[in-house]
């Protein structure tokens, strides 16, 4: 067993035989201090599994990975009263989820609605993975209000709204020990949007709910822009064919939050120059190698952009 902390991401992990005092403090841990679930192996008597966890706020992601785990909703653990919605979203192979009489069988890709006030169960194999996002119900409710019709069963087929839910989820996870309060609450609200949007859309009736879902779009076309930063390549068309947009659908993004692809992407490589002159081993680089490392491959242009936004040169401020 073992743990690590930010604290709004850690870790907990088991691998070996169901029963002794590593395996009850780590089922203990996850049941009681934050599945709560009961935990046992999903194949022969042997668990493995390494689970992650991400805090948003009133929303929690659990990514586990291993070969052998089942989290169980038991009739004992109903008592402590939590009606939690679990969005269910496979990962690789097969995972099969039971919610009271009923079996779902996801493949990769696919994704369900379970719910905590329910007997349930979900297993992690050799041969199937999962992710787990759990909402407060009444946080759900507001932005999918036909959520509880399409509880315990695969979701729809709009592939292109799954990824982008697969991808803002992968985001949170690698931003969240970076986030301050107000942004793990304003990320909470993006995916639940995000989610809130793709169960409406699934169900019988294609609902428009109440917010767009723009917005966390375009945080991931900003995080996929702050990743590429140093490419000389980093074009709007590239940006937006890269997320499944046409150019003028991604000006028009940029344009709704008051600024231009263009100004977005000069001020975060100014930002980025600035902190690379201001780390300690740029006493060490070339200011010219500094600014191709943010993007700029023109000198000139990147000196008299540099003063123009903080009001002095590069060369005033590298260490050094």
């Amino acid at each position: 067993m073992g743990q690590a902390q930010p604290l709004n991401r850690f870790s907990i992990f088991h691998r070996g035989l169901a029963k002794g005092q590593a395996y009850e403090a780590w089922r203990e841990g996850i049941c009681r201090g934050f599945c709560r679930l009961d935990v046992g192996p999903a194949e022969a008597d042997y668990i493995d599994c390494h689970n992650e966890f991400v805090l948003l706020h009133s929303v929690a992601i659990a990514m586990p990975r291993g070969n052998s785990a089942r989290f169980a909703r038991t009739r004992d653990l109903l008592d402590d009263g939590c009606d939690d919605i679990v969005l269910i979203s496979a990962t690789r192979g097969t995972v099969h989820v039971t919610q009271g009489s009923k079996t779902i069988d996801l493949n990769a890709g696919q994704m369900c609605m379970a719910e905590m006030n329910v007997v349930g169960a979900v297993d992690l194999n050799k041969t199937g993975g999962f992710t787990t996002t759990r909402f407060p119900r009444r946080l759900l409710l507001q932005v999918a209000p036909s959520a509880e019709m399409q509880l315990a069963r695969p979701l729809g087929h709009d592939r292109a709204l799954s990824a982008m839910i697969e991808r803002y989820t992968a985001l949170c996870k690698e931003l969240a020990g970076e986030l301050d309060p107000l942004g793990q609450k304003t990320a909470m609200q993006h995916l639940t949007d995000l989610v809130g949007h793709f169960v409406e859309t699934t169900g019988p009736k294609k609902l428009v709910g109440p917010r767009d879902i723009s917005v966390a779009r375009l945080d991931l076309v900003k995080a996929g822009i702050l990743k590429n930063l140093e490419r000389n390549d980093l074009t709007i068309e590239a940006v937006a064919n890269a997320n499944g947009l046409t150019k003028r659908q991604a000006q028009r993004m940029f344009a709704s939050s008051g600024t231009t692809f263009t100004d977005f992407v000069l001020e975060q490589r100014l930002l980025l120059s600035r902190r690379l002159l201001l780390h300690e081993s740029a006493r060490h680089r070339k200011i010219s190698d500094i600014a191709f490392t943010a993007g700029f491959n023109d000198l000139s242009y990147f000196h008299r952009s540099f003063k123009k936004r903080f009001g002095f040169t590069p060369s005033d401020i590298q260490i050094g």
